[in-house]
């Protein structure tokens, strides 16, 4: 007779060390050596005037610098080095998609860097954080105007150098609070002072509603769910909105920003919705020969120069 748990026992041993599980245990593990080789040929490909960077004379390596690329991803450049060396521990859901945004990876690449690194690429029920080639190609052809894309839960996940002239430098925002909502409640930027009273609690309401709705499409994100916590726990405005239960997307409406330089300036804000993934594209213009079209056309002269 077997002594008990010898069974239990053999089938550990089998799950641990058969060869089909060990592919698996391997394939989940990340491969730094590919990882490195995959995020060095990606990083070639790109090029500067790709990400609205200028392309300069002394470029001696085709596509980026590593340090473009630090820069896009909100990495120190030390740290993109080693993933390129195939050095340093295994980097984050966080960084992976962070380096994909930078480099402009389609869905296919982007899920391929996400188990070189250890990861499961992202499911289904979860808020889309990565920008399709195609709207980069979209914001590169509306240079003229300022143009954001947002996330479901309002993560800004790119923008031109206009929308930077207008609102600020938002890659100097630590990643996690690169978000226009989570700025409005809980940070300290310029860009999201509205003119007056009525049109700061118009915004904070829509705000809000835009994470509910975003919670009621998708209740299983944990970044969506930890970053309501944060906010209800840090903000009794946001907690006072939040209990009032009202759900509404992100909406066309016209916005007050105060600019260092301009001073205040009205502009319409469109949001255009990109349905397969829930991103929103906002867009802000003004009137021809209105003095907002003067003073964006000014910031196109003078605001550039300082991104």
């Amino acid at each position: 007779m077997r002594e008990p748990g010898h069974a239990r026992t053999r089938e550990a041993w089998d799950l641990r060390y058969h060869p089909t599980t060990r592919r698996i245990r391997h394939h989940l593990g990340v491969n730094r050596a590919e990882l490195a080789e995959v995020l060095r040929t990606a990083r070639a490909r790109v090029r500067p005037q790709d990400v609205g960077l200028p392309a300069g004379i002394r470029r001696q390596v085709p596509g980026l610098r590593r340090e473009e690329v630090a820069m896009l991803a909100s990495l120190s450049v030390d740290y993109v080095v080693r993933l390129e060396q195939g050095r340093g521990p295994r980097p984050s859901r966080q960084v992976i998609a962070a380096l994909a945004q930078a480099l402009r990876l389609d869905d296919d690449d982007r899920d391929q860097l996400f188990r070189l690194a250890g990861h499961e690429p992202p499911q289904a029920g979860h808020i889309a954080t990565v920008v399709r080639p195609s709207v980069f190609r979209l914001l590169d052809r509306m240079a003229d105007l300022p143009v954001l894309v947002l996330s479901a839960k309002g993560d800004v996940l790119a923008w031109n150098p206009l929308a930077a002239a207008l609102q600020g430098d938002m890659s100097a925002w630590p990643q996690r609070q690169r978000n226009l909502i989570w700025q409005r409640f809980l940070g300290s930027s310029r860009c999201l002072a509205a003119a007056g009273p009525d049109e700061d609690d118009a915004a904070a309401r829509a705000s809000v509603g835009t994470l509910r709705a975003a919670h009621a499409r998708y209740p299983n994100d944990p970044d969506l769910a930890q970053m309501i916590t944060e906010l209800r726990r840090g903000s009794p405005r946001f907690d006072e909105l939040w209990r009032e239960g009202r759900s509404s997307p992100w909406r066309t409406a016209a916005k007050s920003i105060r600019h260092p330089t301009l001073g205040t300036i009205t502009l319409d804000c469109d949001a255009l919705l990109l349905p397969d993934s829930s991103q929103t594209v906002l867009v802000y213009s003004a009137e021809p020969g209105s003095p907002e079209a003067t003073a964006l056309d000014l910031l196109r002269v003078t605001g550039l120069q300082n991104f």
